[in-house]
């Protein structure tokens, strides 16, 4: 394996754990720098966020950043191992905010206090209307946005979000539309509906007014210096500029996420993906998309130092 055959990966919300990231703070000085000056940058005390039992770690304005934070702390690590050259990097949802540092067009600083304030203005957008989220299992999509459309048409608020892989899409819409219309989708032959713990309606128009705050800080924050493309969760295509990564990652707060698009589409000249961050939340999902692809994860030293040695 080298690393142009490589694609590096990053997770989005639903990966974060307390402790995640504590194994890199314990046996790296870089770790700790780095989990020091988001702290002072943000004024949040990432330490204790991360590894001490709290209720804010579940709260979007504060998952956002600890997660971005944590994938940014494997990346640097893995960048003082190895020399990279991946072919292009990509994150699922907030995943991208992390794929764009790592495409070196935004410091890990600036993001942290972007992804910050993106949670502060989705949870502002969906505010006093009762948002949620919603899995549906063993469903086609064809069959979940012809429902959708309908459903719409009939006055409920419910939009396909998250394209994860075959037989797994997550909507988005108002939880009682969503707790309503559960039913509905297993009528149909869903296996399962699962409504969300969440009080955002993620990917949905519902985020219209997050639009117009958060392309302010895409404006101030992100540069034109892309080493590696990055993959779109709008378009499931690469970018690597700075005026599309403004129009895209702003867009991306009301467009679904095309996970799975972006994986298959984008995978011919790719050996291996290495997720970066806690958990193996994408190594799953990409082991179900396709049994050709090679997914390692790096969320501790142990996983770090092993997959520095392949590389």
């Amino acid at each position: 394996m080298t690393t142009g055959d490589t694609a590096l990966i990053f997770p989005g919300q639903g990966s974060q754990k307390i402790g995640m990231g504590k194994d890199f703070f314990e046996n790296s000085d870089i770790a700790k720098q780095m989990i020091t000056d988001a702290s002072d940058r943000i004024n949040i005390d990432f330490a204790k966020l991360l590894f001490e039992e709290n209720d804010n770690l579940g709260d979007t304005k504060y998952t956002q950043p600890a997660i971005l934070l944590v994938s940014c702390i494997a990346f640097e690590l893995l960048k003082h191992k190895v020399e990279l050259n991946p072919k292009f990097v990509l994150g699922h949802s907030l995943g991208e905010f992390s794929a764009v540092v790592a495409s070196g067009a935004m410091s890990y600083l600036d993001a942290v206090e972007l992804v910050h304030k993106r949670g502060e203005f989705m949870s502002e957008a969906c505010h006093g209307i009762g948002a949620g989220m919603m899995a549906i299992l063993g469903l086609d999509d064809e069959t979940i946005e012809t429902m959708c459309q309908t459903q719409r048409a009939n006055g409920k608020q419910i939009w396909p979000a998250n394209y994860n892989m075959d037989g797994q899409l997550v909507v988005a819409g108002r939880k009682s539309d969503l707790e309503q219309l559960s039913k509905s989708y297993i009528d149909s032959g869903a296996k399962r509906a699962i409504v969300l713990d969440m009080s955002v309606a993620s990917h949905c128009p519902l985020l219209e007014p997050a639009v117009s705050k958060l392309k302010p800080y895409l404006e101030k924050y992100i540069t034109d210096d892309f080493k590696y493309p990055v993959i779109s969760n709008v378009t499931a295509k690469p970018y690597n500029n700075k005026k599309d990564a403004i129009e895209l990652l702003s867009s991306q707060l009301v467009s679904p996420v095309l996970y799975k698009q972006s994986i298959l589409n984008n995978m011919s000249d790719i050996d291996t993906f290495i997720e970066l961050g806690h958990g193996v939340v994408l190594k799953g999902i990409n082991k179900k998309l396709s049994k050709e692809i090679i997914t390692l994860n790096i969320q501790d030293i142990n996983s770090l130092n092993s997959i520095a040695e392949q590389v």
